[in-house]
């Protein structure tokens, strides 16, 4: 068969299959007699040998050492295929995040694009003061960008700034926020819980509220907190374990007193309180914290679980109960 008949059969270009031949991968076995290249069924066969080795990704020196060296073993070179075709793809995944992050924030000219480029530069510097400059820049930041580096940022100082650069963006960045919540690292999820606490939007509320229902014991407590600070009363059970707890136990109490100046809520909130004293899960120590949670709550059914407190088999807990009893005396 003639090289245009290979070529046509083979798909390979006739320039080609003369570079082939080149390099030693494939000679035609005879010769016409005008002087013409001719290739046997065994030559076509190599060449398509060829192309499908190339079509892995291999070299055409590689091909040709997979071709000719009959102790080839091919696992160890598939291995370094697979290594090198992920690193391209988290190259050009990479840059195809870069695009698009630079697409929307809708350049209108090149000193835009390099204003937005040089922007996600600084986030991904390993200087803190650059990332936290870039957070509080007055350019706008792609929110996505924006997420990344706060669910991945660990200097306290650089994560306020990106927090606070996504309290206003808005609800633009809950999407993103709420993948985060779902990571399966727990810092993520935490940083990204805390980010969404400092939107201030009803969106933002709806997630704290979803957040209450999380596996993650360190989420729910965060978003209880948050959702105390903005009068939200499904944060009331989450708030009292918190205060059993011992785990930001300060904060929940406050919590729980700023939902309390709702007189709607004050007797519901002393109740459950009263409620959880009288649980037989609750130790000592526990005990003394919810007493102590009942202070700053209003209302006669507070200050009537005081008097019974007051009284307390539990030594701590009934000096704890009759010395708030005493300072709500003198309000």
């Amino acid at each position: 068969m003639l090289i245009g008949d290979v070529a046509r059969r083979s798909g390979v270009s006739a320039r080609m299959l003369r570079h082939y031949e080149s390099l030693g991968l494939v000679r035609p076995t005879g010769r016409t007699g005008a002087g013409y290249r001719e290739y046997s069924g065994d030559d076509i066969r190599r060449i398509f040998h060829i192309e499908s080795l190339r079509s892995l990704g291999l070299s055409l020196r590689e091909v040709g050492r997979a071709l000719d060296d009959p102790g080839f073993a091919p696992a160890e070179l598939v291995d370094d295929l697979i290594r090198q075709t992920r690193e391209r793809i988290a190259r050009e995944t990479e840059l195809l995040t870069r695009l698009r992050r630079i697409d929307a924030a809708e350049p209108a000219a090149w000193e835009d694009v390099l204003q937005v480029v040089a922007l996600l530069q600084a986030l991904g510097s390993e200087s803190a003061g650059k990332r936290q400059r870039a957070a509080l820049s007055s350019v706008d930041v792609p929110v996505d960008a924006l997420v990344e580096a706060a669910l991945n940022e660990s200097d306290t100082n650089v994560a306020g700034a990106l927090r606070w650069a996504l309290a206003q963006s808005g609800d633009s960045a809950l999407a993103p926020l709420a993948e985060g919540l779902g990571s399966p690292d727990a810092e993520v999820r935490k940083r990204a819980v805390q980010s969404v606490a400092e939107i201030s939007s009803d969106g933002a509320t709806a997630l704290l509220r979803d957040v209450l229902a999380s596996p993650d014991l360190a989420v729910r407590r965060h978003a209880a907190l948050a959702l105390g600070a903005r009068g939200v009363e499904d944060a009331v059970p989450a708030l009292i374990d918190m205060v059993a707890e011992e785990a930001n136990d300060v904060d929940a109490a406050d919590a729980l007193a700023a939902l309390a100046s709702r007189p709607t809520l004050a007797d519901e909130i002393a109740s459950s309180l009263v409620a959880r004293l009288a649980s037989g899960a609750a130790d000592s120590p526990a005990r003394r914290r919810l007493t102590q949670a009942l202070a700053d709550i209003p209302g006669t059914t507070a200050s009537r679980a005081l008097a019974d407190l007051s009284q307390d088999e539990d030594r701590a807990v009934a000096l704890t109960a009759t010395y708030i009893l005493r300072l709500r005396s003198t309000r």
